[in-house]
């Protein structure tokens, strides 16, 4: 029998980690999905279930952080809208990640794969729910004769907020699709105030969730710091390649992963 020191001594585990994480940074960069693999990865590790997602919502917030810096010139033209959303944010990512926290250990790993299949759905769906909001933009600018859309009402604006950060604070995969479809529906239509709007709520839900797990200790550093730094090195390397490869085969490729991984979990039970 051969044995080889040098390969016996790596931990494969944090390779496969890092790897995970260098791929789930590529995929948030150019289609969303990235925590598909991140997530199950640090579960790998052998960090329990509740850690492991607070782990993995710390090791890819600054990819968020960075992304509200690139739309800020789209938020400072919605900022009423931004503020509203953003206090939405902070009170439902603040209960996601409390109810997160008090979560029994085995309750949480029995909804993984439940969490993981609704999240993969989530996906799955978006390209026909983008086409029927495409659709219902325009009827909406028949009706309206192509004039100005009302603004959407606050409350109600504030209230789905709530309600989607509260998602994003206790788990969160595919709530950036959730963001855009709500803004969608309540009438806003250009693009790019929209994913601006979608950045900043999911960005402090996410921000308010990180303070709450660092502050109560959730965060198993050595894993967050390996998925944080192989996922940010994805994000870049992978700037080109968003504008070669189509959004519907990333899309498709985020979804079998999704799938695949939520199958794996149920298999595990």
């Amino acid at each position: 029998m051969w044995h080889f020191p040098i390969v016996e001594a790596v931990n494969w585990r944090l390779v496969w980690l890092v790897v995970a994480g260098f791929v789930a940074g590529v995929l948030n960069a150019v289609a969303g999905g990235g925590s598909f693999l991140s997530f199950p990865a640090i579960l790998g590790v052998g960090v329990m279930p509740v850690q492991a997602n607070a782990t993995n919502t710390v090791a890819i917030w600054p990819g968020q952080l960075t992304s509200v810096a690139a739309y800020w010139p789209d938020v400072s033209k919605n900022l009423r809208a931004a503020m509203l959303m953003g206090l939405a944010g902070l009170v439902g990512g603040t209960a996601g990640a409390v109810v997160l926290l008090n979560t029994p250990q085995m309750t949480f790993m029995r909804l993984v794969p439940w969490l993981l299949l609704g999240a993969a759905s989530i996906f799955a769906v978006s390209g026909p729910v983008s086409r029927w909001l495409e659709r219902l933009k325009l009827k909406r600018h028949e009706r309206a004769g192509a004039g100005q859309v009302h603004a959407p009402r606050r409350a109600p604006l504030f209230f789905a907020t709530i309600a989607v950060s509260f998602y994003v604070g206790y788990f969160g995969a595919g709530a950036g699709f959730l963001f855009m479809t709500m803004l969608a529906l309540f009438g806003y239509e250009d693009i790019h105030a929209i994913n601006a709007l979608k950045v900043v709520a999911n960005t402090l839900a996410n921000g308010i969730a990180f303070v709450i797990f660092v502050v109560d200790a959730q965060v198993v550093w050595r894993y967050c710091l390996a998925a944080m730094i192989a996922a940010a090195i994805g994000g870049y390397a992978s700037a080109s390649m968003a504008k070669r490869v189509p959004q519907r085969m990333l899309r498709a490729l985020v979804v079998v992963i999704g799938m695949g991984m939520a199958a794996w979990f149920f298999w595990r039970q």
